[in-house]
Formats: C-alpha cells, sequence, structure tokens
C-alpha cells in the first residue's frame, strides 16, 4: 500500500507529492512571499513592525526563519528537481531586493547582517528540503 494511504508527506516517502499537496504547498509558498515582502517593507513605526519588536525576538532568527520557509517550500512543492531548486535559491535574490527596498521605507535600512540570516536561511533550506526530497 502506498505511503500517501496512510497520510505520509511526500518528503518523508520519498515519492512526488500527489497535485493537491503540491498545489497548496506552493500557495501557501505565494502567502509567505507577500508576508515577506510586505513585512520587509512596512515603516519601522507601522503596528505591525512595533508587534513584532515587542516580541523579543532577535532579528537575525526572524529572517533566517523566514528564508528557511521560502526555500523549503518551493523545493518540496515543484517536481521538476532544477525548477525547484532555482527557485529556493531565487528566494536570496528576494531577499537581497527587498533590503534593498528597505532604504527606501521610513525607518528602515539595508543591514548586511540580515542579508548573510537570509542566506543562511536558503542555503539550509534548500540543502535540508532537497535532502528530504
Amino acid at each position: 500500500m502506498p505511503l500517501w494511504s496512510y497520510g505520509i508527506p511526500a518528503d518523508l516517502s520519498g515519492k512526488h507529492a500527489p497535485s493537491k499537496y503540491r498545489t497548496l504547498i506552493l500557495s501557501f509558498w505565494s502567502v509567505l512571499i507577500c508576508c515577506v515582502g510586505i513585512g520587509s517593507l512596512l515603516p519601522m513605526t507601522s503596528p505591525v513592525m512595533t508587534g513584532i519588536s515587542h516580541l523579543h525576538i532577535n532579528d537575525k532568527l526572524i529572517h533566517f526563519c523566514a528564508y528557511l520557509a521560502l526555500a523549503v517550500l518551493p523545493v518540496i512543492g515543484f517536481r521538476d528537481r532544477r525548477r525547484s531548486v532555482v527557485a529556493g535559491v531565487c528566494m536570496f535574490l528576494l531577499g537581497a531586493l527587498l533590503e534593498i527596498g528597505q532604504h527606501f521605507s521610513p525607518g528602515r535600512n539595508l543591514e548586511l547582517g540580515d542579508l548573510i540570516a537570509n542566506g543562511a536561511g536558503v542555503s539550509c533550506g534548500v540543502l535540508f528540503a532537497f535532502a528530504r526530497r
């Protein structure tokens, strides 16, 4: 009996995810891209950014985790391996562009540490997801 009948996801069973799971994964990835983009470009005085700063979570940890998720989802969501890895690695480019965009957002600025955390998250995400694939 295939592992999918037991509800085990593709990244654990070594098989491709069925269409409905791939669609769900890639839909969540799209929503996450929008959330990260909006969060990256919001002014520092916005209620969202003020709320995040009150959580007392390291900024670099937030960047790492966000880009880890942004890199994992396409790698497990796309059927074609090359396309999945390219999409995952392109999340670093997205992070770099959003860091540049912060220059134009009030109270925000480009930080090399954030870019490094983004790159570390993307690298770990692609390697982890590709190994699980």
